[in-house]
């Protein structure tokens, strides 16, 4: 009978895969690049199908391959936490030379196509695998900063869009970058409490006090506002093609409220509840905005 289970819980190449690649997530990163990507064009045409296929599809490489050398680099610690032991690797599923090889063949073929597009796409999407692998990975058992290194590949997709849209980075393109950067820090701070304790097993220094106390949850409040008046900038006129009505920044003020909102919450009650809100809050907040920024520029 136990053989039996095993046999039926055995995960299938496919299940493997998308683990390995963190799908969601993955999934998640090559949305927020569409959306860029729809605010870079001009108006739609019939070949931008094209460009947008093989944009999809080599940002999804590239993202799943981070997450590939990300989980070969962290096996052991992974093996550690609770929520991380399942994993293919930890789990003996996928042996680390064959994470390796498709990790290689994940970022070859995305570079290809991503360069395809034009090659300012696959350097700024080379540039954002080489922080997270070689940077922000190594960081995370030690120091607090890892946070700030992966913020700067966490905020490259939304704007990769627009340069792969416009083959240009402007400062529509940086725009874009720094409304996402600022957001990183409210997201994985809440993140890094509510997961404090399995972050502690593998000795992730997550938080910017490495502590779950009330200079991080201030911070974290800090860097909601600074989301907030990033995402507010394209009102203004002076970021080139890149433009938000007065209802749409309205909207997004909206939404930056309701996020600061659930951030001084968190500031009130310290607890791992309020910051898994915080978290599923500022994952909405990212989408609704890019949602807004999407809508207001084909309905204006």
């Amino acid at each position: 009978m136990s053989s039996e289970n095993q046999t039926i819980t055995k995960p299938t190449l496919f299940s493997n895969f998308v683990a390995i690649t963190k799908a969601r997530l993955s999934i998640s990163v090559v949305v927020s690049t569409i959306a860029g990507f729809l605010l870079g064009i001009e108006s739609w045409q019939n070949s931008h199908w094209i460009t947008l296929f093989m944009l999809i599809i080599g940002g999804y490489c590239m993202v799943g391959a981070s997450n590939v050398f990300n989980q070969i680099i962290e096996k052991d610690v992974d093996a550690l936490m609770e929520r991380t032991k399942n994993r293919p690797l930890p789990a003996g599923y996928i042996t680390s030379q064959s994470a390796l090889i498709l990790g290689i063949v994940l970022t070859v073929l995305g570079l290809v196509i991503l360069f395809a597009v034009n090659p300012k796409t696959a350097m700024f999407a080379a540039i954002s695998i080489f922080m997270y692998v070689f940077l922000y990975t190594p960081m995370k058992q030690k120091t607090p900063l890892s946070v700030f290194v992966g913020a700067f590949p966490g905020a490259i997709p939304f704007m990769l869009g627009w340069v792969a849209a416009t083959g240009d980075f402007g400062i529509e393109a940086g725009t874009l970058f720094i409304i996402q950067f600022f957001w990183q820090f409210p997201h994985f701070w809440a993140i890094g409490w509510f997961l404090y304790d399995d972050y502690k097993k593998a000795g992730f220094y997550m938080l910017p006090t490495g502590k779950q106390d009330k200079k991080t949850a201030f911070q974290t409040i800090f860097y909601t506002f600074w989301t907030i008046l990033a995402s507010i900038i394209p009102a203004f006129g002076f970021t080139g093609k890149l433009y938000l009505t007065k209802i749409s920044t309205g909207l997004v003020l909206l939404l930056g409220f309701w996020m600061l909102f659930y951030a001084l919450k968190l500031y009130r009650e310290m607890d791992k509840a309020a910051a898994r809100k915080l978290m599923i809050v500022s994952v909405s907040y990212i989408s609704l905005l890019q949602i807004i920024y999407v809508l207001d520029k084909f309905l204006r």
